[in-house]
């Protein structure tokens, strides 16, 4: 059977963008896809950057508005990697101009524009249009290993869930300012860059849901150098110079609720010194538990409770075996895979369920759960109270 084409269009080129562009490349390379993808265009507002971007990556063209994209006849889905204050208008007009759409995360900025970006992509699934949000974590073969483990029952009824998410890329005082560190552009800091992940992946390992949270949240520097006024080498700025006011946090801690009665304890910040990625996640169940840690990400960690206790422990499961989630079209086993897999398995998945008609996961609704777990930490926070997620309607 001939293949058919699937034309795609990448709205954003930087960090994301890379990681991304080379999804694109290299999932038809290793998996049997059902159809082709074709870059067909990235689209920036600097044409010399995307161009450059384009050349390194062999997009085949570049457009500099991201509405001409939708004009296009040769796109069939838009890949949006720009910052949350636009993902809602980019990804509700693609919808609607009848174009698939994969959405970084978290989905949008708040709770409402993340609701009417779900309710369009309901309205557009029923025209066959497919959308999916970008928590690729959850593509870590440890991480669907984990998942497909507590399916099987294998640690019983879940009772505790601990996440974490640690960098420490603002440790410094004096790192210059960026539109993360801006609400108007990023929505929140911590809680919804590194946040959000580890919300998605504690709701995605244990198939529940959470419920209800107490939070805090934390602006521990309060302005930043403007990049270019003093900066230095290094990343660090020294003298005197222009300063931005931050406006976002940048660490949060919030306890949670799970609609199953499960307790969860949470932690993102982006000031944990000597933490680079550390994405953690332990699940404590009645028969045993599970532990992962992203600097550690071909290995996750097993305990058996039913073991006989003077043996009983952590024994560590190298997620490289074939059977194991995605693993089978990569290296033979031991041979680890790094960040960048999650976002090839992403592209496997969305063009696989675009092929079959099927919804893919995890959808828009599945990030406007997120987003409104997030708003109840900040509503939480503001209140010093414990606040129910169903508020954030």
């Amino acid at each position: 059977m001939t293949q058919r084409d699937l034309g795609v269009a990448m709205i954003g080129y930087s960090f994301m963008g890379a990681a991304h562009s080379q999804a694109w490349r290299t999932a038809p390379a290793f998996f049997d896809l059902p159809m082709r993808p074709r870059l067909r265009a990235v689209c920036g507002r600097d044409a010399d950057a995307a161009g450059a971007v384009a050349g390194r990556f062999g997009w085949e063209s570049i457009e500099t508005d991201w509405r001409d994209v939708l004009e296009r006849d040769d796109i069939d889905l838009v890949d949006i990697c720009t910052p949350g204050d636009t993902h809602a208008e980019i990804a509700i007009a693609a919808l609607e101009a009848g174009k698939h759409v994969l959405c970084e995360k978290p989905l949008a900025n708040t709770v409402a524009e993340a609701e009417k970006m779900a309710a369009a992509a309901r309205e557009a699934r029923a025209r066959g249009v497919r959308s999916m949000v970008g928590f690729t974590y959850r593509r870590t073969p440890a991480v669907a290993l984990a998942r497909r483990l507590v399916e099987e029952g294998r640690i019983g009824t879940v009772r505790h869930v601990r996440a974490q998410y640690l960098q420490d890329w603002l440790a410094d005082e004096d790192a210059p300012m960026s539109w993360r560190l801006d609400r108007s552009r990023a929505g929140s800091g911590a809680l919804g860059d590194i946040g959000a992940h580890i919300v998605d992946m504690a709701q995605f390992v244990t198939g529940d849901t959470v419920v209800s949270v107490g939070g805090m949240l934390e602006t521990f520097v309060t302005s930043r150098p403007v990049a270019g006024t003093h900066a230095t080498l290094g990343g660090s700025s020294s003298g005197e110079g222009e300063r931005a006011e931050v406006t976002v946090d940048d660490a949060t801690a919030f306890t949670a609720r799970f609609h199953s009665g499960a307790l969860g304890v949470f932690e993102a910040t982006r000031f944990a010194t000597g933490r680079k990625n550390a994405l953690r996640l332990e699940v404590n169940g009645t028969h045993g538990s599970l532990a992962f840690d992203f600097e550690d990400m071909n290995v996750l960690e097993l305990f058996d409770a039913t073991e006989d206790a003077s043996t009983a422990g952590f024994r560590r499961i190298i997620a490289t075996e074939a059977d194991h989630p995605y693993i089978a079209a990569w290296w033979p086993p031991g041979h680890g895979l790094g960040y960048e897999h999650g976002f090839t398995h992403q592209v496997v998945d969305l063009v696989t369920a675009i092929a079959d008609d099927t919804d893919p996961r995890p959808s828009f609704a599945d990030g406007l759960a997120v987003q409104r777990v997030l708003g109840a930490v900040e509503s939480s926070a503001a209140a010093g109270a414990v606040k129910n997620v169903e508020e954030n309607r």
